[in-house]
């Protein structure tokens, strides 16, 4: 993975570019990257700090564990230094409450832009909102150690980092109930098999392959892989007509490109 100087690197957070891939890094391993709104908004500040050559993210976390989801310091009552515990935000107006959940979100929402793909490669434990970080993902590599759970309403909140609707769409309504309601693990092998991984590796086989994926995502012509991402991302709401018409236009616009008539 990249090794050059990093755009960013704090609170949990490191981004670093090697032109058409970037590469966003957890690096508190010693808390099994376990997250906090600090590292929330430095990874909304990753999105935001990424370059315009860049075509695909690469989302990975250092040491055994993806994520072992909030870091439990939130729900005390001294929080973090300098931030509000959530026993705080509790007590404060709905409109202060909505606007601090939607400030985290912030950190979870850019990883599908249309002009990206970005890849999480996940190892160990990736529990609530480390499952939620990889579901914001547009693919993702496991390894063969993989642990995924969502352990929100078992503690009497719900999945609220943008994580229900990818976990919907990947798994279905029924599947994803049963997952957030009972909080049981998913292994690599289910994790494949539902859709949730595009690929379950050997743990020693798993930065390389997510190499190897970027490598040929990077080899698709951009407007061309871009197009039909928007085709894709749209299609769940788009009757089969509206799909239909949607794809027309967007060959339309590759067609006059690839003819040097495009305006």
């Amino acid at each position: 993975m990249a090794s050059f100087d990093p755009l960013l690197d704090k609170d949990g957070v490191r981004l670093a570019v090697d032109d058409a891939i970037a590469t966003v890094t957890l690096t508190n391993p010693a808390k099994r990257n376990a997250q906090s709104p600090a590292l929330w908004r430095a990874l909304a500040e990753a999105g935001r700090l990424l370059p315009g050559t860049v075509r695909v993210v690469v989302l990975r976390a250092e040491g055994k564990s993806f994520s072992a989801g909030l870091d439990r310091q939130a729900f005390t009552p001294e929080g973090f230094d300098g931030e509000p515990s959530f026993i705080d935000l509790a007590r404060g107006s709905d409109a202060e409450l909505d606007a601090a959940i939607a400030e985290y979100q912030d950190g979870f929402t850019w990883w599908r832009r249309s002009d990206i793909v970005s890849v999480a490669a996940v190892q160990g434990h990736a529990i609530g909102a480390g499952f939620q970080l990889a579901l914001a993902c547009d693919l993702r590599v496991v390894a063969d150690d993989v642990q995924f759970a969502m352990r929100e309403t078992g503690l009497g909140l719900v999945p609220d980092l943008t994580g229900t609707h990818p976990l919907v769409g990947l798994v279905g309504y029924a599947r994803a109930l049963e997952i957030c309601a009972t909080g049981r693990f998913v292994g690599a092998e289910e994790a494949q098999r539902s859709g949730l991984a595009n690929l379950a590796v050997p743990a020693g086989r798993l930065d390389d392959s997510v190499a190897e994926l970027a490598a040929a995502l990077v080899a698709a012509p951009r407007d061309a892989l871009i197009e039909t991402k928007a085709l894709l991302q749209g299609a769940v709401e788009r009757t089969y007509e509206e799909q239909r018409v949607a794809e027309r236009a967007a060959q339309g616009r590759r067609l006059r490109d690839l003819a040097g008539l495009s305006d």
